[in-house]
């Protein structure tokens, strides 16, 4: 029997562990920077599925490696999940994990603990393959992702000086093959007004109105930002996402405001183009001099679960590699083998730790991964046991295929 048929014997022989150890995963609550509790879980079900090695780094992210080869191939998925929001909107127990219907139901089932359920499923296969070839093949299921994208990765990179020679991002891709997406970045615009009384609003300057000429202009701004020159990732966008007016008293004209911004970088933008359309686009709005507005890109500061005091700037590069990269490449080849057909090339809409891996650091990704995007931080969040399985047999043929 040749390699592909025995890993896909293999994935599908365990097609309900892969499940269950989702079901588990989903069951503990694991909010981003609260993840302890789901990352003691994967220590177990690592050293339950015979890794080689399995540690906990600085910020709390979970590391695990199947064999000893020179090279470094890295999967990784995050482990903490978004809040749940509303639960009128959900029909069922969020984190009930329940396993129905060929589905594994609740927060995080999507986005992004089946990706970590196919991996661990994927390291107990090579294990039992004794596979033994090019690559130490290590596992990373990280955390505080959804609040922050890519400071697992870029503490891991700077601050432990683990840089694989290539990374597979487990996101939901819904199986297919995914080699980019856009970036992305936050942006805070302050504007100051003169406050004084509301019964003469004309003796004061309202950063209120400024506020709402500001927003209109952003408005604007989104329509006019052009695509990559290869059409591949698409235009980049800017929005409003949260507005503040304050004065000094509800009876009087505002002197402060301030518009929080989400903007999307597409191939080519990057932080300073970003903050200077801000700038220029706001004043001419707002009749402002350009060097009182002040545009700026926030910190992120939250403390994780290890207590380590660890931050970064809100910035997120974009990233893509061309098609004909041998990661690529060796991605299609697997699919093909395993499945005998090509996958679909494709690209993210939304963000993930790459833009560390890849956008910063310049490390060669691709993303496959089980679920849907769709299901991404939705009400009756599920995945479909099918992807699990044809994602535990893809994460395991890949090495091989690098190697071929």
């Amino acid at each position: 029997m040749n390699i592909q048929d025995q890993i896909r014997k293999k994935a599908a022989e365990y097609r309900d562990y892969t499940a269950k150890n989702l079901s588990k995963l989903v069951k503990v609550k694991s909010y981003s920077s609260k993840e302890e509790d789901v990352c003691r879980l994967i220590v177990e079900l690592c050293k339950e599925a015979g890794f080689d090695e399995i540690r906990i780094d600085g910020l709390g992210s979970v590391i695990g490696r199947v064999g000893y080869g020179p090279k470094q191939l890295a999967f990784d998925a995050h482990i903490d999940t978004v809040e749940v929001g509303n639960l009128d909107n959900w029909d069922f127990d969020p984190f009930s994990g329940m396993i129905k219907d060929g589905k594994v139901w609740g927060r995080g089932s999507s986005d992004q603990k089946g990706g970590a359920a196919s991996m661990i499923t994927a390291g107990r296969i090579l294990k039992e393959l004794d596979y033994s070839g090019e690559y130490s093949v290590y596992f990373t299921f990280t955390v505080m992702e959804e609040d922050c994208d890519g400071m697992c990765w870029k503490y891991l990179i700077e601050e432990e000086r683990f840089k694989p020679d290539l990374v597979v991002s487990t996101e939901p891709t819904s199986c297919k093959l995914y080699r980019g997406h856009r970036g992305r970045m936050e942006i805070k615009v302050i504007l100051k007004g003169i406050s004084c009384h509301g019964s003469a609003p004309e003796r004061g300057v309202s950063a209120a109105y400024k506020a709402a000429k500001a927003a209109l202009a952003i408005e604007k701004l989104n329509t006019e930002l052009q695509p990559d020159e290869d059409g591949f990732l698409g235009k980049g966008t800017i929005t409003v996402s949260q507005m503040d007016v304050r004065g000094p008293s509800q009876c009087a004209v505002a002197d402060y405001a301030m518009l929080y911004c989400d903007r999307r970088l597409t191939w080519g933008e990057d932080a300073e183009l970003a903050i200077n359309q801000v700038r220029e686009c706001v004043s001419k709005a707002t009749g402002d001099d350009p060097a009182s507005i002040i545009v700026e890109m926030p910190m992120y500061e939250k403390i994780g679960w290890t207590n380590k005091d660890y931050h970064q700037e809100l910035y997120f590069p974009t990233w893509k590699i061309d098609e004909g990269h041998v990661l690529v490449q060796a991605g299609i080849d697997a699919h093909r083998k395993l499945f005998a057909k090509v996958p679909v090339v494709d690209k993210w809409t939304f963000s993930t730790n790459c833009v560390a891996t890849t956008g910063r650091h310049k490390i060669p990704a691709i993303g496959f991964g089980p679920g849907d995007e769709s299901q991404a931080h939705a009400p009756n969040e599920i995945n479909r046991i099918d992807d699990l399985e044809i994602c535990a047999a893809f994460y395991t043929m890949l090495p091989y295929s690098l190697e071929g």
